[in-house]
């Protein structure tokens, strides 16, 4: 099970983000923006597919497993 990112810590790394955007997309960004290894851990996790929001974003990665 992958740990869950620090909330803050999640939307910072998603900051300037244009939606929608799918899972590669969101990981890359999140990469350019500095996120922690926790936080990139979380969105690899995410099923692939088209987020519309950071608000979709944060629920994917919150999910338990």
């Amino acid at each position: 099970m992958t740990a869950k990112p620090n909330p803050i810590e999640l939307q910072k790394s998603l900051g300037g983000m244009h939606y929608p955007a799918d899972k590669e997309t969101l990981v890359e960004h999140a990469k350019k923006k500095g996120a922690d290894k926790t936080t990139l851990d979380a969105l690899s996790s995410m099923p692939k597919k088209e987020y519309d929001s950071p608000a979709a974003v944060t629920e994917a990665v919150t999910k338990k497993k």
